[in-house]
């Protein structure tokens, strides 16, 4: 086992430890989750406004390249059955007829 492994392999054994502590009490526990809970609104506000604008200024969120991509996916899956049909379609033609 090489040091950075073991290194890490003890920093997440007292990270774990410090966490069991820091939620051990009812108390404290509550207060990290409501403050997670503000994090996590907080960052879901942030997220809409930067969509907000970014649509505003003309640019192009995450979210339209995702749109994108399933479009193009489903683009490219189109094609491909046209090729087959088409193929079989001249293999069809390319016998010669009796």
């Amino acid at each position: 086992m090489g040091l950075r492994s073991a290194l890490g392999k003890r920093a997440l054994g007292l990270s774990q430890r410090a966490l069991e502590r820091l939620l051990s009490d009812e108390g404290r526990a509550q207060q990290v989750a409501e403050a997670v809970g503000v994090v996590q609104g907080a960052k879901a506000r942030l997220d809409a406004t930067q969509r907000t604008v970014m649509t505003q200024l003309s640019l192009a969120t995450r979210g339209d390249f995702r749109d994108l991509g399933r479009s193009v996916s489903g683009l490219r899956k189109r094609v491909q059955r046209l090729e087959q049909r088409l193929s079989t379609s001249v293999r069809g033609r390319a016998e010669p007829r009796r």
